[in-house]
């Protein structure tokens, strides 16, 4: 039997030992990163807006415990059929939408929002353009976080306007009249065209001084009122019908590439647009870069000062999630309501490469973005007109709970008047005539 000196017993007793740290440490190290993966919160956001991979990218790169895990789901009706039936199943919705303003109540109707409220978001100090807040709540609950708007104002072409010596028109009774000069000087071109795009309509009829409809979800979810046409409304939808049956406007849709190189050409001389509509007008025109500017709102009454917005979107967190806090610190601080205009960062990207309009309000003390220019507009500082019109939109516009019947029942009879099936003065009549009836069929009390 061999004998074990002192020395090798010894040496065999620290080999050991130090086996047994190395196993305890690797042990240690493993449950440590268990542990650490197990408090990464995964949220999952459904939402279109363009250079979104990008922005996930600023998050997922700044926040360790929450990753957000995005997925393109459409642009506008796409996903909304899709989250329609997700909520109407109870599964299989994202922890995040993407919804427009004009459709959070047809949403809401639905109950499937979680009360933000309940896990920090607010308006204290008036964080975010007061319009967007209020069509962003029920009451007291928040049901999204609004993100970008549509704040309006006419864009037109400055090089045209002046080799003509026509004025930049104040009012809507000159925009008539340059409407009447461009035609007559040269038949091919037009003031505009008139795009049917029924969240254009709205943004008209808005800045026009109509208010067509009352809906209160915390008050009624069943009781709503109609009111479109009313004069006011009327007033509006009339004197654009008049420029289309008079030829002074084209009516080729917005978004056609047609349209687009007809901006460009000179066709057509301006766009009553809103503040997200040089992003898209930018990635068309070539010839005209830097001949373009913003004015305000023409107005109905000369000396007036009534704005409004066409679009804009919020992030809303749907009450299937498991993770309701997290998701709502991913709605609330994806574009946080913050100064972010640093190079990188989620407004940077959402500015400079997405074209969005914010909509918290602290960025009107931002002196970069208030001075900052676009190619489009060549030396022109255009943010100050549209921080101007979402400051000033009436804050108590509202929207219905089926305003997508609406919106597709607006086009379908703005199409008949534009082929000359119907008189402008019958359309919304008869939409205001279908949508009660509509509403009423869906269950609602019509006033």
């Amino acid at each position: 039997m061999k004998i074990r000196s002192a020395g090798e017993a010894s040496r065999k007793r620290v080999v050991v030992a130090s086996l047994s740290a190395v196993l305890m440490l690797g042990t240690t190290l493993v449950a440590a990163t268990a542990s650490h993966a197990a408090t990464v919160t995964h949220v999952k956001l459904w939402s279109w807006y363009p250079n979104q991979a990008d922005v996930v990218k600023v998050f997922n790169a700044t926040h360790k415990d929450i990753q957000i895990d995005w997925t393109n789901a459409g642009a506008g009706g796409a996903e909304y059929t899709k989250l329609k039936a997700c909520i109407k199943a109870g599964s299989g919705c994202p922890d995040v939408a993407m919804i427009e303003f004009q459709e959070l109540p047809t949403f809401a109707i639905l109950k499937p929002f979680v009360d933000m409220g309940k896990y920090g978001a607010n308006n204290t100090g008036g964080k975010y353009a007061g319009w967007a807040w209020g069509q962003s709540t029920s009451g007291t609950k928040v049901n999204a976080i609004p993100i970008d708007g549509g704040p309006m104002g006419l864009m037109y072409r400055k090089d045209l306007f002046t080799q003509a010596n026509l004025p930049v028109p104040t009012t809507w009774a000159q925009y008539e009249t340059d409407a009447a000069a461009i035609h007559a000087a040269d038949p091919t071109q037009y003031i505009a065209t008139f795009g049917n795009d029924s969240g254009w309509a709205h943004g008209l009829m808005w800045q026009g001084g109509c208010v067509p409809y009352k809906y209160n979800a915390a008050a009624s979810l069943t009781k709503v009122s109609i009111h479109l046409n009313t004069a006011a409304c009327k007033n509006v939808i009339n004197f654009w019908g008049g420029l289309v049956d008079k030829g002074l406007v084209d009516t080729k849709p917005f978004f056609s590439t047609d349209a687009g190189t007809d901006f460009d050409s000179g066709k057509y001389w301006t766009w009553e647009a809103a503040g997200w509509s040089p992003g898209y007008m930018a990635g068309l025109i070539k010839t005209s870069l830097g001949n373009w500017a913003l004015a305000p709102s023409p107005q109905y009454t000369a000396g007036t000062d009534i704005q409004s917005d066409w679009g804009g979107s919020t992030f809303t967190v749907i009450n299937q999630t498991k993770v309701p806090a997290a998701a709502s610190f991913v709605a609330i601080n994806t574009y946080p309501a913050k100064d972010t205009l640093a190079s990188g960062t989620a407004w940077d990207i959402g500015l400079n490469k997405a074209f969005l309009y914010p909509l918290p309000s602290n960025i009107s003390g931002n002196k970069k973005w208030l001075t900052q220019t676009y190619p489009i507009f060549g030396t022109q500082q255009t943010n100050q007109i549209l921080l101007h019109a979402s400051k000033t939109a009436d804050l108590n516009y509202q929207w219905t709970p089926f305003q997508d019947f609406i919106f597709q029942t607006m086009h379908d009879e703005f199409a008949l008047a534009l082929s000359k099936k119907e008189a402008w003065s019958a359309t919304l009549d008869n939409i205001q005539a279908k949508s009660v009836a509509y509403a009423k069929a869906q269950g609602f009390s019509v006033s």
